[in-house]
């Protein structure tokens, strides 16, 4: 009997890629030996490596003026990095604070130079995106978090600015398109829609490297992952060969064009129940309502929540409690995420409300 993963990350991947990932584990490209243990300068893994990175290029039109490299150390270690490449000795970081990931990454750079907070939702619980702020012309870069995965607040809009923008887009990278090249770094952790935890994707543009006259430890410098293709060290090679299949099947289905439709009609079926449903209501407003993390809770949980926990029980729902800064419920839908999961999930929804 299906399960159905509602889990915010790690996440659900396609059956399909979990079926090759599997072979592959055991018998890799028919060299009687798994992916895990060849060599990652074979030219079995480098053509993997190759081909991840081009179908990154080609499902996210990313233009020339952009590199797309592979690293390690998840979205975390991208809060320190930006600093290092962007944030100049003698100038000034604006971060948009919407969530704890947001504000994680301006701590971060706080501890390297000047940073500062052009806005923030944190007075209402991150429950929505704030708006009609001013970006400092003369700063260095503008940070901002594209989805909230915690609160379910997403960003519709990417303010227009000649500063350069930097985006964190863990959570809904592949979900939507988006025109890389109005950003000068965009990085993702790959646990959400693209494989499993280990692998990090970046995508900078090139000219905006090598300016920020600070040291930079090699390991932490975008060029130095640049020249050496995502080799400089030994990479996670089975998050990067998933992440690659995952690439694949999202090319086969269509392309980030088609899965976005599909996630709006995914969001569109959940978030019509909350609002129309009496004992539910969403914690975000509506213009700024994630298609990726819906965040809900019951109105009045001390009479509903044990009935509603059995019925999700039994439909074998999981992963759907949400974060403690929240509370209530967190449905994830990421890419691999079918409408018919969301369909059994309003369903118990419903025969709570008939009960």
């Amino acid at each position: 009997m299906k399960i159905h993963n509602f889990s915010a990350g790690p996440c659900i991947l396609p059956t399909q890629v979990f079926q090759e990932a599997s072979e592959a584990m055991l018998n890799f490209d028919n060299l009687g030996l798994s992916i895990v243990e060849i060599s990652h300068r074979s030219k079995n893994f480098v053509a993997v490596m190759d081909e991840a990175v081009a179908l990154v290029k080609e499902l996210l039109h990313v233009p020339n003026s952009h590199e797309v490299i592979f690293i390690q150390g998840g979205a975390s270690l991208q809060f320190a990095m930006t600093a290092f490449n962007f944030l100049t000795e003698t100038g000034k970081a604006q971060y948009l604070d919407t969530g704890v990931w947001a504000f994680k990454a301006f701590k971060e750079a706080s501890g390297l130079g000047d940073a500062e907070i052009v806005a923030s939702s944190k007075d209402k619980n991150y429950s929505y995106i704030p708006k009609g702020y001013n970006i400092d012309p003369h700063s260095d870069y503008f940070h901002c978090t594209s989805n909230n995965t915690i609160y379910g607040a997403q960003l519709k809009e990417f303010p227009l600015t000649e500063v350069p923008v930097i985006c964190d887009m863990s959570s809904d990278i592949f979900s939507r398109p988006v025109d890389v090249a109005k950003f000068d770094l965009i990085y993702a952790g790959a646990q959400k829609n693209l494989g499993p935890a280990g692998a990090t994707l970046v995508i900078v543009k090139k000219s905006a490297l090598g300016k920020s006259g600070r040291y930079i430890p090699a390991m932490l410098d975008y060029n130095t992952h640049i020249s050496k293709e995502s080799m400089f060290n030994t990479p996670p090679v089975f998050s990067i060969y998933v992440s690659m299949l995952t690439l694949r099947w999202l090319k086969e289905n269509g392309g980030v064009e088609a899965i976005h439709h599909k996630n709006e009609a995914k969001a569109a079926l959940l978030y019509h129940e909350i609002d129309r449903n009496p004992l539910f209501e969403g914690t975000v407003v509506k213009e700024d309502r994630s298609s990726m993390n819906a965040c809900f809770l019951l109105k009045d949980e001390a009479a509903h929540k044990d009935a509603f926990n059995a019925l999700i029980t039994e439909a074998r729902i999981n992963g759907l409690a949400g974060h403690r800064s929240v509370g209530g419920y967190r449905a994830s839908m990421y890419n691999a995420l079918g409408q018919e999961s969301v369909q059994v999930l309003v369903d118990c929804m419903k025969k709570l409300e008939n009960k």
